[in-house]
């Protein structure tokens, strides 16, 4: 970590005096207008204040969108569109979004910088803190907020180097906050990056007593040559699984209509499961940083699709080059309790778990045969992984 800090501040304040306009070597960063430079200072009534020269004007950001928020469809099953979140509405936006900033589509935005790219992502944790109000459980949701955006920009090969957080909420309750950024503070330390800065915002009667909300903004670094843009994906190359602790930061506004529909309350048991519903759904989404580096160093990788908003069915086509898909092996992996559970309670069809959430994939690898063999037999002990389908002609995801 100090190493990679320390190049990377070398790097940048080289770049810096070196050049007041960047150049763009690749044809999905946008382009841009001369770079103003200005003083910076970093914002917080948490953190010191530190005097920075940074770049005023900014690259692309992420594009994936999450809508936040009536019962059910013609076969009386709950869709994600029924809860309150419209996917293609999200997709419509990108879309428009992209004509005004050309090369906005991918998990994490790039900013060239010398040999190098600056890779950057922010998110929230969406309605999952409607949970973490009513079962008092704060202590992991800053380890969420932290794991959505890191998890995006390694999905470039990128090694995160520093995060920043917001939390906004009407009265300022120091120990919750407190806890909260703990949680935060803990998924730094999981993903191996500095916690740099913060905002606390405090906005009378803006949020429902004891409320509050929570934003982040992951930056990491890799090399121009280390980039992992899935340009050289072909048919027949293997789809590595890694699994999830559960429904992740995705999907909450559909597991909570579920939730209401059951009758059942966040104390009761899961079903098959020796666990609450609570203790499932809060479950902190797992940060895959030092794992996915760890496999990227040993090589073979070719795109990684990190499993969020639109589940399979819209993420890992995102690092597909045009005419190729994946067939997905439904029964490759175990699919957590959680899942089971919600799509049974919600009368939820298959096609739409799918859309919607992770079903125990957090991270998806697009590797080469031989090294599919590799990451595989590494994975015996050490962690776990699945060969959950393959490349093919074609387009789109097809589950068999």
């Amino acid at each position: 970590m100090t190493n990679t800090v320390a190049a990377a501040n070398a790097e940048i304040s080289r770049y810096v005096e070196a050049s007041s306009r960047p150049i763009f070597d690749k044809p999905t960063i946008a382009t841009q207008p001369p770079l103003v430079i200005r003083p910076y200072r970093l914002f917080s009534q948490r953190f010191p204040l530190l005097s920075l020269s940074l770049l005023e004007r900014h690259s692309i950001s992420s594009s994936r969108l999450r809508s936040l928020p009536n019962d059910s469809d013609a076969s009386g099953g709950l869709t994600y569109k029924d809860a309150g979140v419209d996917i293609d509405a999200g997709s419509e936006l990108v879309r428009r979004i992209a004509k005004m900033a050309p090369g906005i589509g991918g998990f994490g935005g790039l900013y060239p910088l010398g040999d190098s790219f600056l890779v950057a992502g922010t998110d929230g944790v969406g309605t999952k803190l409607k949970l973490a109000f009513e079962t008092g459980i704060h202590e992991t949701i800053g380890i969420d907020l932290v794991a959505m955006s890191v998890n995006d920009i390694v999905t470039s090969g990128a090694k995160p180097l520093f995060f920043l957080d917001y939390f906004a909420t009407s009265h300022l309750d120091v120990d919750l906050a407190e806890k909260v950024i703990k949680g935060i503070v803990d998924g730094c330390q999981q993903s191996d990056c500095a916690l740099l800065g913060g905002e606390t915002a405090e906005m009378p009667d803006f949020y429902a007593k004891g409320e509050y909300d929570l934003s982040g903004f992951a930056v990491g670094i890799v090399k121009k040559d280390s980039v992992i843009d899935g340009k050289n994906i072909v048919a027949g190359d293997v789809l590595i699984g890694l699994p999830s602790s559960g429904v992740h930061s995705n999907g909450f506004s559909l597991v909570r209509r579920v939730l209401a529909r059951s009758g059942l309350s966040l104390k009761d048991q899961l079903p098959g499961a020796a666990v609450t519903l609570g203790e499932a759904l809060m479950a902190p989404t797992v940060i895959y940083v030092k794992q996915v580096l760890d496999i990227i160093g040993k090589g073979g990788v070719k795109g990684i699709a990190h499993i969020t908003g639109g589940g399979f069915t819209d993420n890992i086509p995102r690092v597909f080059p045009e005419g190729l898909g994946a067939v997905i092996y439904k029964d490759s992996w175990n699919v957590p309790a959680v899942f089971k559970w919600i799509q049974q309670a919600g009368k939820i069809e298959d096609a739409e778990m799918s859309r919607t959430f992770n079903m125990g994939i957090g991270m998806v690898l697009v590797v080469s045969k031989e090294a599919s063999q590799r990451i595989l037999e590494d994975a015996n002990g050490a962690y776990t992984a699945y060969r959950i389908g393959e490349v093919v002609n074609g387009g789109g995801v097809s589950y068999h």
